[in-house]
């Protein structure tokens, strides 16, 4: 038996175990392919670089495995010793005896392993083992941010600092992080802000694009208008970033002759850079960038390296780059969780001198000096750090700020405070059917009103809209079919698994039942809400996007999706069933899949056993889902404790 052989029947192993997957084995023989003499270490490299891939990381830190295997590779070896037998050992000894210098001599040696720019499979840059795809992405993301860092002007004109302060008057936040903000976002073609839920992240970029308006005005003597895009990583979130900066507008004093020109709706990447049916290319690349003064990207924590990468390439070198959301969530499903990386360190104020002296002198505001300064682009991120939604009396701002801090022991505290946080309920579940989550999910009680305790839906709420206010002539529709979509997003069921009881496939199929329990087998029927699962640009739906299944004026069945804005208001598109791509039921989904939405209620379902996927970067992410009542469902309480001392960065 060859070496070779011998890697491939470990690595076959490793397979059986679930530790790798056929696609790390199709990997390996690729490499042995390119170079039959090539050696074990050079193969088990590229089998782990691989999976490393599958699990979200874009490369393989050599030091860290050889120091932890079992952590850096995100897998356990207990179950896999609860049945060990000669053939299948339960360990990791295959790699465990091999220190940093031999995998670093071994890869460095190889005519499959590069350093930098070339054709090799494998790219070696210091510790970390990059395929090489993933590593040109890597590149062409810090050049292009590095170039936007250099600072853009070196002052600001007086107008626009008495613009400035007419739109920051006092804030109860001190200092206030929005101004500051606007601020260093005024000075380089780069920006990030970042904050939790409720921290005025929309707000705080209406108002920097009205100051970005006024300034081009004043640096161009009214000579040109800037070109702004907006856009997120799904159809849902772009519906959102659109709603709330039409909001944010509305409440604020700006003149005419500048709002005009502040963007109102956003699109998804893909429509921004212009997919291509069966490719990973864009209309928009290098040779061929986008026409754009400034792109802002909300919700950037779903983007995973490929499309960052993508959307850097396709940037003009003029223009300028904002980019928010929350650095706390969960990282894109593809690999590269690239707004956690970026924002490292954001929270520790890290500014240093020249940086301080900006905000000092554009903003009015004294920092002080930070015990350790932080990174370039730390010098342009901000983090805001006050909810406008929960305070000190919110449960879900409370449970959220705990998990988010891994501590376990305060999160249980105030789950086990009902009376104290009566926004937060935790049910105990014994089985996957049991009657207290029948309950939960059948229940009809209307939204909250204004003066009340704030009152915990369920899916009875939008199914009783559709008997009720049924429509008796074609003109109301349009408005019964928004009605429906609005009573639907009032509570949600979401998932950490896909498959499994506690699953959203099974529990999909469970709260069908409970809901309709006289409907015959049948894939589409009155009141089935449906999610688009893949793309479809002939048909403007994006994945992710949510619509419900209604009957129209000719009593046939329609799917009834919300469009873009028109004029402030949404309108609704009736599509046919047989019409649409890829789709599956929307009574659970995975907390994934929720990203770039809210809802009024929440009840999150924990399978009843330890998960890879169950980190508290998932917990925190549907926690801050929930706008009014969050509901923790679980059979065994310490899947929770430890999910909240797990994290995936």
């Amino acid at each position: 038996m060859t070496q070779q052989s011998s890697v491939l029947d470990e690595v076959n192993q490793w397979i059986s175990h679930g530790w790798l997957s056929h696609l790390d084995r199709a990997f390996v023989r690729f490499l042995l392919n390119q170079d039959t003499a090539t050696s074990d270490l050079v193969l088990w490299a590229g089998a782990l670089v691989s999976h490393q891939l599958s699990s979200g990381e874009v490369y393989l830190d050599l030091e860290k495995l050889c120091k932890q295997p079992e952590l850096t590779l995100a897998i356990s070896c207990d179950e896999a010793l609860q049945s060990e037998t000669d053939e299948l050992p339960g360990d990791l000894s295959a790699i465990k005896t091999y220190t940093l210098e031999q995998w670093k001599t071994a890869l460095s040696q190889s005519l499959l392993v590069g350093s930098g720019q070339g054709n090799t499979p494998l790219v070696l840059e210091r510790n970390r083992l990059y395929l090489r795809r993933y590593w040109q992405y890597q590149q062409t993301l810090n050049t292009a941010i590095q170039e936007r860092l250099q600072s853009a002007r070196d002052d600001l004109p007086n107008a626009l600092q008495q613009q400035l302060q007419a739109l920051f008057p006092d804030s109860p936040e001190k200092p206030d992080w929005q101004k500051i903000a606007c601020v260093l976002a005024l000075r380089a073609r780069f920006a990030i802000i970042t904050g939790g839920p409720g921290t005025g992240k929309t707000t705080t970029l209406t108002k920097l694009l009205a100051l970005l308006i006024e300034l081009a005005n004043d640096e161009s003597k009214y000579t040109r208008n800037l070109t702004i895009l907006l856009a997120a990583p799904t159809g849902k979130a772009a519906a959102r970033v659109s709603e709330s900066i039409s909001k944010a507008l509305g409440k604020l004093t700006i003149a005419d002759d500048i709002k005009q020109y502040i963007p109102k709706k956003a699109s998804t990447l893909h429509r921004l850079l212009g997919s291509r049916h069966d490719s990973r290319n864009y209309v928009h690349h290098r040779d061929n960038p986008l026409v754009a003064d400034i792109v802002i990207v909300d919700e950037a924590s779903m983007i995973d390296l490929e499309m960052m990468s993508a959307l850097l390439d396709a940037l003009p070198e003029s223009a300028q780059l904002i980019l928010l959301g929350d650095k706390d969530q969960l990282a894109s499903v593809e690999a590269g969780s690239v707004m956690g990386d970026l924002c490292h360190g954001a929270e520790n104020e890290a500014y240093n001198d020249q940086t301080r002296k900006w905000i000092s002198q554009h903003a009015g505001i004294t920092l002080s000096k930070p015990i350790n300064v932080g990174s370039a682009i730390n010098q342009q991120t901000i983090m805001l750090r006050y909810s406008h939604r929960f305070d000190e009396h919110s449960g879900i701002g409370q449970l959220a700020k705990a998990v988010n801090n891994g501590n376990a022991t305060q999160a249980q505290a105030i789950l086990n405070d009902p009376v104290r946080y009566q926004d937060i309920s935790r049910i105990v579940l014994n089985n996957p059917t049991d009657k207290q989550l029948k309950h939960l999910v059948t229940a009809n009680v209307g939204a909250s009103v204004a003066g009340q305790p704030k009152l915990r839906q369920g899916y009875g709420y939008y199914l009783g809209i559709i008997d009720k206010n049924r429509p008796t002539d074609n003109s109301q529709y349009h408005q019964w079919a928004k009605q429906v979509l609005e009573a639907f997003d009032t509570f949600q069921v979401l998932c950490a698994l896909r498959q499994g009881p506690w699953g959203i496939e099974g529990l999909n199929q469970r709260i069908e039942q409970w809901l309709f329990p006289n409907q015959k087998t049948s894939l589409w029927y009155e009141g089935r809400p449906v999610m688009i699962t893949r793309n479809d640009y002939n048909l403007g739906l994006m994945n992710g996007d949510i619509g419900i299944t209604l009957k129209d004026s000719n009593d046939k069945l329609r799917v009834a999706f919300p469009s873009d804005e028109s004029a402030g208001e949404v309108m609704i598109r009736w599509i046919s069933p047989m019409r649409l791509p890829d789709v599956e039921t929307a009574f659970a989904m995975t907390v994934h899949k929720s990203q770039g939405s809210e809802f009024n209620h929440v009840a999150m379902v924990l399978p009843e056993t330890k998960s890879l996927v169950l980190t508290r970067e998932l917990i925190y992410t549907g926690i801050t889902r929930a706008k009014e009542n969050f509901t923790l469902l679980e059979s065994h309480a310490n899947v929770f404790n430890q999910a909240v001392l797990a994290t995936c960065k």
